[in-house]
């Protein structure tokens, strides 16, 4: 390959020749990023473990890079379950879904209130058994960080201290305080006993506190090394003790490992009722882990941990998977504001991804309040009272969202590439963008070991436009020489965003590059199987190193032969858009190249005896003996699983399947059809509201949402429901497109669940409530929305008011099924 000598920057700019050029002959960007210099081995890490060793040998650690299992690297993907806040029944198929989704650890608070919310009242039965919910994870092979506070916030009231801690000091080391965290501790560990990783169990970790930054004597330092005593001595040792790292954190060396945050798609606890500025969730954390400035170094907002020492890897707990919608500020989530953050967190060095929340769920009933962060008990926002849906990527009610495909390509990807990714280090390119209101500028890096690497783009930005890229490339100056990425300029749409691989070792055959993201492999009949994810708008092509192919063929586009390169180009990708390689050496390995929209319905599962792709337009989860699929009002099911099955698969209900071409079996089935319909009457009309009240805070007032109990201006419906609707079902949704500030659901006199208005339709699962003996009658209240409310809402269509300037109207009810599929085959 044609070398060049790579200059400086620095270089480079003072002779007036810009890092990121535009090429007039051909109109091409040019993005240049100097990865060249010699990759430097991990340090050993300034952290003192705890027990880090399991009774098998196993064994954790860290260096200051990356963490590792038996001294290989991982790079983990979590995700983020409030088990007190779901139904215990449906605990075990939630894990499931998460661990389908490529998720491979859970994070979760124990939030103190829900245990003792009266003193000396302890409940560790039904939803809020912690014991139980470990060990699901334990059964399924999904490791656990235990978020324990004692103050945890999660939007829960107090911050999850019970309310009888609130007449004293609380979150410092005063005796009377720590006496009482010593009895948590002490009921955590009786619950945890067996679980930990030291005696086998899946807990790794455990997280102190949470967003702490008070100083002063008895706080500060001196209190988390407090905690981590205690914690210790209440029989909580595992290997990773955590310490939130944002919001000006205290970090005392050596005894607790920091863990970022990664931004949120939007910022409710925002006191503004406008659009926000562009987030720095969606810009590289190149200076700093705490804020995306983008290489100025002492920006605004900096705090003073935010360049940690660099004997510590870069690990998050809370990057955002949805956001909760509050009472003056409701945004509505798409699901490229949740994918974009992967390549922007994973390019910036995070090797352990913490998406939060992952699984949405509610608040229990309290014994004497409602359990909710409000406004009342002195917290920056007013929630539902119920609800904690979060728009995570699964549901309140176990919907599989959008989001959760589109972050599945990522995770998958983490499975079977963070290996080789963990150890990598990063490199920004020659030109970054000025912060992150700057939308011009490209915003890439890389990150690499020597040649091989991965690069990083992000072209999305929530509630903004960025210009799309046309005829760009990418300039990688390697060790060994410049890569340019791809050969010939390619166009990048706007919204585009991705992770490329270059220079990467398959088996015996050297990737030179893809403009295509890797996601998955598999091994079939010993052919290896690389499934690549095409980008939208995106010429895909692959080119190999000419020097360890023999040959590369394809029907779905053309092979270009260069002195250099053996390039499979103008792949129109497919379930055929198949391209063998055969190495030098003679070996096989294959590489299929999905659409976008297959791939993020692609799922790999356990079919038949081996690994395979099925991919179907289905909510899926994949158990150890059966694959559960979920549609939803439609009883029909199609899907493909590729490699082709060798044998017949059985289901509970009528399934057809016959092989198509490319090694793909197509099946369709059907089970029986329900039509359950809910009798809607109409009990009051609505009445004028006063204008909302703000609070008191003179900082900025923003609205204050209405308190729990009667809401006398609210309309009512009854809403009935059929005995016998649930039966034969997964679930059966109740569908209510309504115009109001918020709704509450009631079943005789009790809260169900709540709402704020965002113009979407609001969904609730209904088995959880309904018992199928018999009819049920449900009181739905909204409550009109002023014209004049203080409240930024992101509506799909402008709001209807009365000429009274008010809205309440319920435009739709329905009872729309989920039907099942269970799928088996002869496991092996």
């Amino acid at each position: 390959m044609f070398r060049l000598r790579w200059l400086p920057s620095s270089l480079l700019l003072s002779a007036g020749f810009l890092a990121v050029a535009v090429c007039p002959a051909q109109q091409a960007t040019l993005v240049r990023i100097d990865a060249s210099h010699a990759w430097t081995a991990p340090t050993v890490a300034a952290y003192d473990a705890g027990s880090s060793t399991a009774p098998d040998g196993s064994w954790l650690s860290i260096d200051s890079r990356e963490l590792l299992l038996n001294g290989q690297p991982v790079l983990p993907a979590m995700g983020e379950f409030h088990y007190s806040r779901y139904p215990r029944a449906q605990w075990e198929a939630e894990l499931l879904k998460m661990k389908s989704a490529g998720i491979t650890g859970v994070s979760t608070y124990a939030f103190w209130i829900h245990h003792e919310e009266v003193r000396g009242q302890w409940d560790w039965s039904g939803d809020r058994d912690l014991r139980a919910f470990v060990e699901l994870c334990r059964k399924h092979g999904l490791w656990v960080v235990l978020r324990v506070g004692p103050w945890a916030h999660g939007e829960a009231r107090n911050g999850g201290l019970p309310d009888f801690l609130q007449q004293g000091p609380v979150r410092e080391n005063n005796p009377a305080y720590l006496a009482e965290v010593a009895t948590w501790f002490a009921q955590l560990d009786a619950q945890v006993q067996g679980l930990l990783w030291k005696d086998g169990g899946p807990i790794v970790g455990i997280q102190l506190e949470n967003e702490y930054s008070r100083r002063g004597p008895g706080r500060g330092e001196e209190h988390i090394l407090t905690l981590r005593k205690m914690a210790a001595q209440a029989g909580l040792d595992v290997p990773f003790y955590f310490v939130t790292a944002w919001d000006n954190a205290v970090l005392p060396p050596r005894a607790v490992l920091p863990i970022y945050g990664g931004g949120y798609p939007d910022a409710p606890w925002d006191r503004s009722i406008t659009k926000l500025a562009p987030g720095e969730a969606y810009a590289f954390h190149l200076a700093s882990r705490v804020t995306a400035n983008m290489g100025g170094l002492g920006a605004p907002g900096a705090a003073a941990n935010a360049h940690p020492p660099a004997e510590l890897p870069f690990v998050t707990i809370e990057i955002g998977g949805g956001n909760e919608v509050t009472y003056h500020r409701r945004p509505i989530l798409a699901a490229d504001d949740i994918g974009a953050m992967f390549p922007v967190m994973l390019g910036s060095g995070v090797n352990l991804y913490g998406t939060y929340m992952f699984q949405g769920g509610q608040n229990p009933d309290g014994k004497r309040t409602t359990l909710e962060e409000s406004q009342a008990t002195g917290y920056p926002n007013d929630l539902p009272i119920k609800s904690y849906d979060f728009q995570a990527p699964l549901s309140e009610f176990g919907e599989e969202r959008a989001s959760l495909r589109r972050m599945k390509l990522y995770q998958y990807f983490l499975q079977s590439f963070g290996r080789e990714l963990a150890p990598m280090q990063v490199h920004a390119p020659a030109a970054l963008p000025t912060g992150t209101a700057d939308l011009v500028t490209p915003r890439a890096t890389v990150r690499s070991r020597g040649d091989a690497g991965f690069l990083f783009f992000n072209n999305y930005v929530r509630n903004y436009v960025l210009p799309a890229r046309p005829q760009i490339r990418f300039e990688i100056a390697l060790p060994s020489g410049v890569l340019h990425l791809p050969e010939k300029p390619v166009d990048l749409p706007a919204a585009s965003s991705f992770i490329w691989p270059f220079n990467l070792r398959i088996g015996n055959v050297m990737l030179r590059y893809a403009t295509a993201q890797l996601m998955t492999h598999l091994e079939h009949e010993g052919t290896p199987i690389y499934y690549l994810a095409a980008v939208p708008g995106v010429r895909a092509e692959l080119a190999f190193d000419a020097a360890t192919v023999r040959s590369v063929e394809t029907r779905a586009g053309k092979v270009e032969h260069s002195a250099n390169l053996v390039t499979a180009t103008n792949i129109q990708p497919g379930l055929d858009a198949v391209v063998d390689v055969i190495a030098r050496d003679g070996s096989h390995t294959r590489f299929v190249v999905l659409t976008a929209e297959q791939a993020e319905d692609a799922w790999k599962v356990r079919l038949d005896g081996e690994d395979r792709l099925l991919i179907t337009a289905a909510d899926l989860y994949a158990a150890p003996a059966a694959v559960h699929l979920f549609a939803r009002g439609d009883a029909h099911f199609s899907f493909d699983v590729t490699p082709a099955l060798r044998h017949s698969l059985t289901a509970n209900a009528s399934l057809a399947c016959a092989e198509q071409g490319s090694g793909v079996t197509h099946c369709t089935a059907a089970t029986p059809e329900h039509a359950p319909e809910a009798i809607v009457t109409a009990v009051r009309a609505a009445q004028l509201v006063d204008p909302i009240k703000l609070s008191p805070d003179p900082r900025r007032p923003i609205a204050l949402a209405p308190a729990e109990g009667e809401l006398p201006q609210a309309a009512r419906w009854y809403l009935q429901i059929p005995a016998g609707a649930t039966s034969g079902l997964s679930e059966l949704f109740l569908d209510m497109g309504y115009t109001g500030d918020l709704a509450r659901l009631y079943d005789k006199g009790h809260l169900l669940t709540d709402d704020f208005w965002t113009g979407s339709n609001w969904t609730v699962g209904l088995k959880r409530y309904l018992s199928d003996d018999r009819a049920h009658t449900l009181t739905l209240d909204v409550l009109p929305l002023r014209k004049d409310a203080p409240v930024y809402f992101e509506l799909p269509a402008p709001a209807h008011f009365n000429a009274n300037g008010q809205a309440a109207a319920l435009e739709s009810v329905h009872l729309t099924p989920q039907y099942e599929l269970v799928l088996t085959a002869a496991q092996k």
